[in-house]
């Protein structure tokens, strides 16, 4: 008996979205596109020679349709793509001329967010020179460390960090051996006579054999943030930049039209390479604010009209937290009136996700999940429920090639590696399906270069990131250093890093998993979950350091905490401390510190004015002197 049409194309249509959504094929096809897209444009580019981004600079201030389109916003100041071009062009010429800039030499430079920072930074790549992006909040040693590593012979510092270099950082830039005996560093410090100096320089533009690289030539050095010790400087390649410029606008659907807005450091990989280079491969305009502020973020988003923003680790919580924005006249409620659609970044906590895109009104939320130095990237595009919080998402067709590509290993606690296996080989075992262990990223093991370039002149560094013989004898892979998990829906989640996780009552307890449960809790702002030392105990124990959104921390208040903990976490997991602050210490990518707090414990002497609390009989109770003699002397048991 034939099916009548009016009630056959439906259901197949119904069985055809039913497939789509459980295979996720819609999703994975934009996935692998943008690949492609990407792969595409990096062989292109090295067949016309065209690696560096300084042609997509050019190819858009000289056709007509783009030259006049904005390139870059700035504090209500617009540059065109042409006006841009001209200006970088000057920024080149001056370069040489006044201090011998040749290609491939690496020139740091040390900067806040400004135009400044983006027309010095594409003139060295007009020369074909390599700039190295130092974290302009640094001083002392780390300050010294990071200018030294580069090798550069000249440095460009950012008038307004002057102060930053005391006589005794500039002393030793100065001398005879601060490049290891291959002369001093010349320090060179940006003022506006310097700017309107580069503004009247005629333009010269260099040939094109200036700029002549392959794609695993270094394209800049950008430093890690230096949380586990001092900044190593990360080897960027051209191809990892044609990746990510060819991968994002496809999959981000960031357009010609788009105005995406960033206030992100421009030091950084996020909005280096995910920003501004991004912004420039798809022709759109770059809002580029100063630095982070909860107060001018999204006055700055209305008045340059963004429609696309970008986030880094706690910058969501901070808005989010941030009291609601009102018209001075109309005393209208501004939080939904922006042109958002989409967010974009990496960080954005699951307890965050869903509340930040209600009350601010944004529809798509991109997350990543990556490093500076890494081999490859998770990605999440996420439109609705299904994936809110996940660091990655693959449907059954990505799946199944990017299992060919990485792995999630079990850890050794105790050396905070791999786990190996005495029975089979000392190889290591994956997890299953769901479970969490470190991820891992497959490389060649004859030629781990082309796929980790690594870190620039410091190859113990780069060797200690390449784990060997992990499932086959000769295999090689490259450790993210953290812990997360894939489920069977393809959803990838962030875990911890490891040496945040911690051991106790014998169990994993993960650092980021409780501060995630712990920053539902209503009036809890922000809280910075670590382990500490406890005399006579076995292992650490959690300590949460808390930022209320009240200044009157009551015993109500602190009861509720624990409730909360208690009824969402494991037991092993709900935190014996809590130790309450004004603030947290962040990386300039708003990502939480923990060295510091670590290493002060829960010592009423190290604590410093901060207020302690410790879990008894289910409340928090203050902590001090007293208890921690108790603990020493072995009288309580956690």
């Amino acid at each position: 008996m034939a099916i009548p049409l009016a009630i056959a194309g439906p259901a197949v249509l119904a069985g055809a979205a039913w497939l789509n959504a459980k295979t996720q094929f819609s999703y994975d096809l934009r996935l692998i596109r943008a690949l492609v897209n990407a792969n595409v444009q990096i062989a292109l580019g090295e067949k016309r020679d065209r690696m560096s981004l300084f042609y997509s600079l050019e190819q858009h201030a000289t056709i007509k349709s783009t030259a006049d389109h904005a390139f870059l916003m700035y504090q209500g100041k617009t540059w065109t793509y042409k006006e841009a071009y001209d200006i970088v062009l000057k920024y080149g010429t001056w370069l040489k001329t006044i201090h011998g800039i040749v290609p491939r030499e690496v020139v740091a430079m040390d900067f806040m967010n400004s135009p400044v920072f983006i027309f010095l930074w594409l003139g060295l790549w007009s020369l074909g020179a390599t700039p190295a992006f130092i974290n302009y909040n640094l001083i002392g040693d780390p300050l010294l460390h990071s200018v030294k590593t580069s090798a550069a012979r000249v440095m460009f510092v950012d008038q307004k960090i002057k102060p930053r270099f005391t006589k005794e950082i500039t002393d030793t830039l100065e001398s005879v051996k601060a490049r290891d005996g291959k002369g001093p560093i010349q320090t060179v410090f940006f003022d506006t006579t310097l700017e309107e100096q580069i503004m009247g320089t005629e333009a010269v533009r260099e040939p094109d054999s200036s700029r002549s690289a392959v794609r695993l030539d270094m394209a800049m050095l950008i430093f890690t943030s230096g949380t586990t010790g001092l900044p190593k400087p990360a080897t960027v390649s051209w191809q990892k930049i044609g990746l990510l410029t060819g991968f994002m606008p496809s999959w981000f659907s960031l357009t010609k039209s788009d105005r995406y807005y960033t206030c992100m450091p421009l030091y950084h990989s996020s909005a280096a390479l995910l920003g501004l280079c991004t912004s420039l491969v798809a022709g759109s305009t770059l809002i580029l604010g100063h630095r982070f502020s909860t107060a001018t973020f999204w006055n700055e988003v209305r008045e340059h009209d963004a429609t696309a923003i970008q986030y880094v680790g706690e910058t969501c919580r901070y808005l989010l937290a941030a009291k609601p924005q009102h018209d001075p006249v109309t005393g209208e409620n501004l939080d939904r009136k922006n042109n958002v659609t989409k967010a974009f970044g990496n960080g954005l906590r699951p307890d965050v996700w869903d509340r930040f895109k209600e009350r601010f009104g944004i529809d798509t939320i991109g997350e990543f999940y990556g490093s500076t130095e890494g081999v490859s990237a998770t990605w999440n595009l996420s439109s609705n429920k299904f994936s809110s919080g996940a660091i990655g998402r693959n449907g059954s067709l990505s799946s199944a090639i990017v299992k060919h590509q990485l792995a999630i290993v079990e850890v050794d606690w105790t050396t905070e590696l791999p786990l190996r296996d005495s029975l089979n080989h000392d190889f290591c075992r994956q997890v299953k399906t769901g479970a969490s262990g470190e991820l891992v990223f497959k490389v060649d093991p004859a030629d781990i270069h082309s796929k980790f370039q690594g870190y620039f002149n410091n190859p113990s560094a780069t060797e200690s990131k390449i784990f060997r013989d992990v499932f086959v004898k000769g295999d090689a892979y490259c450790r993210s250093g953290d812990v997360v998990r894939w489920d069977s829906e393809g959803r990838w989640w962030f875990c911890d890093r490891i040496g945040d996780t911690f051991r106790w009552k014998s169990e994993n307890v993960s650092t980021a998993e409780v501060s995630s449960v712990l920053g539902t809790h209503p009036h809890i702002h922000e809280a910075n979950v670590y382990g500490v030392e406890v005399p006579n105990h076995d292992g650490k124990a959690g300590c949460a350091a808390v930022l209320f959104d009240a200044e009157d921390v009551s015993e109500e208040l602190l009861d509720s905490v624990a409730k909360h903990a208690r009824r969402s976490l494991p037991k092993y997991a709900v935190p014996p401390f809590l130790r309450l602050v004004n603030g947290h210490q962040t990386t300039g990518n708003n990502k939480q510190l923990k060295a510091v707090l670590r290493g002060e414990g829960i010592s009423p002497d190290k604590t410093g004015g901060d207020r302690v609390y410790w879990l008894k009989s289910g409340r928090y109770e203050r902590f001090g002197k007293g208890e921690w003699e108790e603990l020493n002397q072995g009288r309580v048991r956690l």
